[in-house]
């Protein structure tokens, strides 16, 4: 089983439902299920619910910082400009391995880890 771009759960407010799946698919890959029109689940590659989108008008950025791991560091950095993500810090070294962190459509921080060689 992949670990590639998972997360257990967690919800992220969103100011529009379209946009932030558009992003999240393109970015990440990650699938959806509408549970109506300000809800929709977030799927992750073995079709495990992992987490789900929730329309708000109180979006405010910050929160938990949210760690994916990725098998391809680089790519995932592709994924998100391509998405229309920003990257905020570029892949850095820490203990362990490597990161980058992003601001998704809706300003939401997060970040992208791969372990060191």
């Amino acid at each position: 089983m992949s670990r590639h771009h998972r997360i257990d759960y967690i919800e992220i407010p969103v100011h529009d439902l379209a946009v932030a799946q558009r992003f999240y698919g393109a970015a990440f890959g990650w699938e959806f299920t509408d549970y109506g029109p300000a809800y929709s689940g977030i799927r992750g590659g073995e079709g495990r619910e992992m987490g789900g989108l929730v329309l708000s008008e109180d979006v405010r950025p910050g929160g938990p910082l949210v760690i994916l791991y990725s098998e391809d560091l680089e790519a995932s950095v592709a994924a998100v400009e391509h998405a229309g993500g920003r990257v905020v810090a570029s892949p850095y070294t820490f203990p362990g391995g490597r990161r980058f962190e992003l601001e998704d459509p809706s300003g939401h921080r997060l970040a992208v880890w791969t372990p060191a060689d």
